[in-house]
């Protein structure tokens, strides 16, 4: 009886979170960070060690402001959604989950180094992921995680190993855990662990969508190497980013949102 009871229970619960869903309703956000003014020139860094294997396919660039230059796109530039508390971002709040991603992925969030700097740069996980640090090169690296969202190790990756973070060691913040390398100094990476699914790190050309973003009053966050940049006036913080209002079954086209 106990097993028929689960499942009941089980299938009530479905159904309610699929005519919540209903009810909800869901839309898309999406826009293009791109860089007001001249953008940058791209800064080469100093590679130091292990000079063969590093420069192999050319010289490491910085990553703190990647433009495309014809648009002046922005990369790596990290956006999600929050619930509105009167002003406010509830940055580490659950939303309502469209079915479409109810689930948490089962497979880890991956951050590889296959050549002296981290892919992706600025990368976001889900709350309930796995954490996997890859290291497919020829030379040791040790990946050091600093930061309040993903458990503090610092441990030796010799050649072709992984090393693995549970999930239950991670948990939803704000503020993105830094990953570096003692080995090799100039590299750096940037991984949120968020709440929910609705969030994007912006392409080559500064352009981001969420999909199947609920409905209603919600805010705009935005985060780059250099701190946030999606702001209202002052005394506003730039974690509670911008207000926004998104309607159900349409698509809130953002257009061009300037970074300084």
């Amino acid at each position: 009886m106990s097993i028929m009871r689960n499942v009941f229970t089980a299938v009530a619960l479905m159904l309610l979170t699929a005519a919540t869903a209903s009810a909800q309703g869901f839309g898309t956000i999406k826009g293009q960070f791109v860089y007001d003014g001249d953008p940058p020139k791209p800064v080469k860094l100093q590679v130091t060690k292990d000079q063969m294997h590093c420069l192999a396919k050319g010289p490491i660039l910085s990553e703190e402001w990647v433009i495309d230059r014809p648009t002046k796109g922005v990369r790596w530039i990290a956006v999600w959604v929050a619930a509105d508390n009167n002003g406010k971002a509830a940055l580490n709040a659950q939303m309502p989950l469209h079915p479409s991603v109810a689930e948490v992925p089962k497979k880890p969030f991956v951050l590889d180094q296959p050549c002296c700097a981290f892919e992706p740069h600025v990368g976001i996980m889900r709350l309930g992921q796995d954490f996997l640090g890859k290291n497919p090169s020829p030379v040791a690296h040790n990946m050091m995680i600093s930061g309040q969202s993903i458990k503090n190790v610092n441990p030796l990756m010799p050649p072709t190993s992984t090393y693995r973070v549970a999930a239950k060691d991670c948990k939803s913040y704000h503020i993105p855990a830094t990953i570096s390398c003692g080995i090799h100094p100039w590299m750096k990476g940037y991984v949120f662990v968020l709440p929910h699914p609705y969030f994007a790190v912006t392409d080559d050309k500064g352009n981001f969508e969420i999909k199947n973003v609920p409905a209603g009053k919600l805010r705009l966050v935005a985060w780059h190497d250099t701190g946030w940049v999606v702001k209202e006036d002052a005394p506003a913080k730039g974690s509670d980013g911008k207000g926004i209002t998104v309607e159900a079954d349409k698509t809130l086209d953002l257009g061009q949102i300037k970074v300084k």
